[in-house]
């Protein structure tokens, strides 16, 4: 999939800053597709920091596009039971400082799924400025990491790229099992 984003964003020169905001947004809006993918393609079509920039840009603004869509349209899938579950009340009644510290931590985290967040917070008492303040925030320092760890991964030679494919395999096999035995257990 990065290839065939690398070959869109090449084939429209000046515009693909415009295209990689756009497809941006439309990830944010889907909110399960990782964008990791568009970050690689960014980091080879524009070179690491403005490839960096774009990322966040697009990051960025596909939240705040996200976070008023979900507000308009979603806001009565409030009273859903996952929403109850303990550890989502604390963003859902948030408000203000409270609201602002929790969306940045959350963003720093890499395993906590960035729609999740802006749906939750959307759905809230969290307000539009503070939202879109701390997630931008919250944003920078992640996608850093995200674009070195992918900028390495991209300059890495075939050995170590085999290498990291073997322990995400054996991670991922690991993990599995574990779920496994909860699930059994």
């Amino acid at each position: 999939m990065e290839e065939r984003m690398i070959e869109f964003l090449q084939a429209y020169g000046g515009a693909a800053y415009f295209l990689s905001l756009a497809c941006n947004v439309a990830i944010s809006v889907l909110g399960v597709v990782p964008s990791a993918f568009l970050t690689a393609a960014n980091l080879t079509v524009f070179g690491f920091w403005p490839g960096f920039w774009v990322s966040f840009a697009g990051e960025a603004l596909g939240a705040v596009v996200s976070f008023v869509l979900y507000r308009k349209g979603l806001r009565r899938w409030s009273e859903t039971t996952w929403l109850s579950h303990p550890k989502v009340k604390p963003l859902l009644h948030a408000s203000g400082k409270e609201a602002f510290g929790l969306i940045f931590a959350l963003r720093l985290l890499p395993f906590v799924p960035s729609g999740v967040v802006t749906f939750v917070a959307a759905i809230g008492r969290t307000s539009f400025l503070v939202f879109a303040a701390a997630s931008s925030l919250g944003k920078l320092p992640a996608l850093w990491m995200e674009a070195y760890a992918v900028h390495q991964f991209l300059e890495a030679a075939w050995a170590g790229k085999l290498m990291l494919a073997v322990a995400s395999i054996i991670l991922l096999w690991f993990v599995w099992r574990k779920i496994g035995q909860k699930a059994a257990g």
